[in-house]
């Protein structure tokens, strides 16, 4: 995979993947406050099916968009934060080499938000945090890693070129959820 092509449709799935498996994870925190909104479940689905061998179609960006409208209107934090990931997980099948600071987020957002939502469920407790970080690092495959570097990379490159605030103020912090 390199840093400045496209990546392969074998790439993305395992992009997908992986994003789905953090939405799942936490997808019951949504069903649990909100039983009869099916948006989240419904990206989710979405990403397994692209992840599984599904062409990618415009059911991961609607489903996607979906399940961020759900994240919205969502009654709890935690269950905003998994109707999100829900969302990254459909619109991971749509990752792109155009420099934006949203593809990370497509990437990494849903592990981001799962490992909150765990610290929250431990009254805030940081060391459960990043325990979930660490279980999802660990999952990372190298296909992954190789690709939210090459898009690290490309944003790296938009946010100079472009004079952004970013890239001037390395100590900024990156919201990820």
């Amino acid at each position: 995979m390199s840093g400045d092509s496209d990546l392969t449709m074998d790439e993305l799935r395992v992009v997908t993947r992986y994003v789905a498996e953090s939405a799942e994870e936490v997808h019951p925190f949504f069903g649990d406050a909100h039983p009869d909104d099916p948006r989240p479940r419904a990206a989710i689905d979405a990403a397994w099916a692209f992840a599984n061998g599904a062409r990618r179609t415009k059911l991961q960006r609607v489903t996607s968009l979906d399940a961020h409208r759900a994240a919205k209107e969502a009654a709890t934090v935690v269950a905003r934060l998994a109707a999100r990931a829900a969302g990254d997980a459909a619109s991971a099948a749509y990752l792109h080499p155009i420099a934006k600071a949203h593809q990370v987020g497509h990437i990494l957002r849903a592990a981001a938000c799962a490992a909150r939502i765990a610290e929250l469920n431990a009254g805030d407790d940081p060391d459960t945090g990043i325990k979930a970080v660490e279980e999802a690092r660990q999952r990372a495959t190298p296909v992954l890693i190789e690709g939210a570097m090459a898009t690290c990379r490309r944003e790296t490159r938009w946010n100079i070129s472009a004079q952004s605030p970013v890239a001037h103020t390395p100590s900024a912090p990156v919201r990820i959820c």
